[in-house]
This record gives C-alpha cells, sequence and structure tokens, in this order.
C-alpha cells in the first residue's frame, strides 16, 4: 500500500540521485564544464584566495652575481555569498490516495512530478548563469496591455509558461503584482500574456517596471552577465584597482570583416593579455551560423565534438562553439571555463523538516510539497581571460 512515508522514501533515494546528476551534468553545455566544490565555502559565504599577476622573483644575472631578489606572489580574497537555489513539487492528497493501491500509477504520478522539476530547474539554471545576478529577466518592457493582460519585452527567451513572476515599479515590489503566473507567450512578438496587472501596470509606467523570477531579485548566481557588466565592483573588489577584474571587450566596426581570422585575432587578444587561451566560444543571436558558413567555406564537413551531458558542438580550430539561447543580440563570448568554479555548500538535497519529513502539508490545503535545495554561487578567477565581441 502506498503512503505518505513510501513517497518521501522514493524522493529521498531514488530520485534524488537522479535529480542531482542531470542538473549538476545536463543543463546547459557550458555550464557543465564548469567545476564544482565544496572548499572555500565558510557560514553564509565564499572566500577565495586568488592569485594575479606572476611572482616577481624571477630574473637573469651573472654566473657570480646576486640572485634574484625574492618576491611572494600577489593574492585578492574574492568574497560572495551563497545563493539559495530552490525547486519545489506539489502533490495533492487526492493524488496519494488515488494511487495508493496502485504501485504504477504511483511511480508515474512521482516521475511526471520529478520530469517537470527537473526541466524547470535546467531552465532556470541555465538562464541563471547566463544572468548577472539580479534576476531581471528583461531589460526592457517595451509595451503595455493592461486590458489584454500582456506586455511586450525586448527578449522573450527568458521567460516559459507556468513561471511566477514579481514585479517592480522603481524598484519597489507591487504588491498586486507578486506571483503572477506566465499564461502563454507569442514569442514571434515578444509578448507575454500574464495571469493579472495592477492598476498600475501602465503604459504610462512602462520604464519604472522591472520583471523578476519570484523571489530571486538580486539573489541569483552571479553569472556571466555579471562577468561582463559595468559595476564598480566584483566579488567585494574594486575593478578600477584591479585591471585583471576587467574582461577584454570590443565593438567591431563596419570596416572589420568577421571571418576566421577575425575570430582568431581575438582567440589571440584574449591569450596575450591574460596568458589564458579561451576553451569555448559562445554565440548570440545568429552569430553560431555565420561561424558555420565560414567553417563550412574551408571543409566539406564541419568538425564537431561531444561535450558533457550529451551536447554536441562544431569546432573552431579545436575550440567548442556553441549558441547561448537567451541572447537575442549579435555578439560572442570567448570563454575559458577552467577560470570557473561553482562553489557550493553541499550537493542538491531535500529540504527537511520536523522529525527528517520532506513532504510537507500546505497550510490550508490538502497537498504536499518537497523542496529541493543547494547553496552555491559562481566564482571566475580570472576575468580577464573571458572576451565579450559585439556589434557583429
Amino acid at each position: 500500500m502506498i503512503t505518505l512515508q513510501n513517497a518521501q522514501n522514493a524522493l529521498k533515494t531514488v530520485y534524488l540521485e537522479a535529480l542531482s546528476n542531470q542538473l549538476n551534468t545536463q543543463v546547459d553545455p557550458v555550464f557543465n564544464m564548469v567545476k564544482q566544490s565544496s572548499t572555500d565555502v565558510y557560514g553564509r559565504n565564499i572566500i577565495k584566495l586568488v592569485p594575479y599577476g606572476i611572482n616577481g622573483g624571477i630574473g637573469a644575472g651573472d654566473e657570480d652575481g646576486a640572485l634574484p631578489t625574492s618576491q611572494n606572489s600577489k593574492y585578492l580574497n574574492f568574497t560572495t555569498s551563497l545563493k539559495n537555489l530552490y525547486g519545489t513539487i506539489e502533490i495533492t492528497d487526492k493524488a496519494i490516495r488515488a494511487s495508493e493501491n496502485d504501485e504504477g500509477a504511483f511511480v508515474n504520478l512521482l516521475t511526471a512530478e520529478m520530469d517537470g522539476l527537473l526541466q524547470s530547474s535546467k531552465f532556470n539554471l541555465s538562464r541563471m548563469f547566463y544572468g548577472d545576478g539580479t534576476g531581471i529577466l528583461a531589460k526592457t518592457i517595451t509595451a503595455i496591455d493592461s486590458s489584454g493582460k500582456n506586455m511586450t519585452v525586448n527578449n522573450a527567451t527568458a521567460f516559459a509558461e507556468g513561471m511566477l513572476l514579481d514585479f517592480y515599479m522603481s524598484d519597489v515590489l507591487d504588491a498586486d503584482m507578486t506571483g503572477v503566473e506566465v499564461i502563454k507567450i507569442d514569442r514571434a512578438n515578444k509578448k507575454i500574456y500574464l495571469s493579472k496587472v495592477s492598476a498600475s501596470f501602465t503604459t504610462t509606467n512602462i520604464s519604472k517596471y522591472t520583471v523578476c523570477v519570484q523571489g530571486s531579485k538580486d539573489r541569483e548566481l552571479t553569472g556571466l552577465g555579471a562577468i561582463f557588466g559595468t559595476s564598480a565592483t566584483l566579488y567585494g573588489v574594486s575593478r578600477a584597482d584591479y585591471p585583471f577584474l576587467m574582461p577584454y571587450t570590443l565593438s567591431k566596426t563596419s570596416a572589420e570583416t568577421f571571418d576566421e581570422m577575425f575570430i582568431q585575432k581575438m582567440i589571440d587578444r584574449v591569450e596575450a593579455r591574460s596568458n589564458y587561451q579561451p576553451n569555448v566560444i559562445l554565440c548570440g543571436g545568429d552569430v553560431i551560423y555565420d561561424v558555420m558558413t565560414t567553417l563550412a567555406g574551408y571543409a566539406k564537413n564541419l568538425d564537431s565534438t561531444n561535450l558533457v551531458g550529451g551536447f554536441t558542438s562544431v569546432l573552431f580550430c579545436g575550440i567548442p562553439v556553441l549558441r547561448n539561447r537567451f541572447e537575442t543580440e549579435n555578439n560572442m563570448m570567448l570563454l575559458n571555463t577552467d577560470q570557473f568554479t561553482l562553489h557550493q555548500l553541499c550537493d542538491w538535497e531535500w529540504l527537511t523538516h520536523n522529525g527528517g519529513s520532506i513532504l510537507k502539508q500546505k497550510e490550508g490545503y490538502a497537498s504536499y510539497s518537497a523542496t529541493l535545495v543547494k547553496y552555491a554561487d559562481l566564482i571566475c578567477n580570472r576575468p580577464n581571460a573571458q572576451a565579450l565581441i559585439t556589434n557583429l
């Protein structure tokens, strides 16, 4: 007979390992390249000692002359807080009772819930990896239709049906627009249909509004958007004082031709300024198709490789070329993923309640919820080994 305890045991012993493995290795082809570590975690923070520059105790001299003066390597403390990553499922009491004498139906019930949790978690982890930590899903809301309960945004790729949103006006949470569900998406016209809108959500206030995933504002992973951002500090350190915290950025001019020579030139520039060569080329918009067209002009068959998580990529001089599905602008990132680490307090675990229970009754409702949790954040040791090329 299926009971609530059976369900908890299945979540703990059967589903957790499979969920954890897939969220660690099958989220995104670039995210999968990032190593994970439990080192450098102190309480609620990550404090990482990062070397920069080179050891100064190097030199040449006479055979009987003085040896080079010793000089220690330079270090900085990178500091960031552990971000709280959650994923929640909900099972109704009715569904559990309906399958209590049918193990097959019960397995199908849990499997369907786990699949839904897995897909939504993959989507949001990948989105966070490319984001800037603010949780803002669109740079601009370009139009608002209050009567039709929809908005038009500059980029709809970060939205998904069923997502719950919080809306902020002038950086203050709009109390009437919390937990707003995305009903449907017109991706061709970048239009998001919502479950409700507030009286303040009008064309007059359009420039004042920002939208985030529920409860996530300024609480997401310090992703690529933060690395390439314009903030005065990164990981608690002033960018102006330490130029190696600045990635290489370039806007291609109309006089420059985007071809294989241009890409190689950018790779060489990154290596010259950081001593590290990019190991992945990440393309926004339609740039990846331009790269593939260029490569196809030199070979009948494009070279490709298999990446962690079952992903496949074409190669440019042995470097995987991938598409950033959350970026519609025509740009290109040159990344060295060896310089990134996802520091975590622990791997994915079920949040437990009194007595160690995983499933908890939702107060006032005949349903139970379970929450998957991970405490982590992303740190890049060498921001200057990363590059962003725009206007392609």
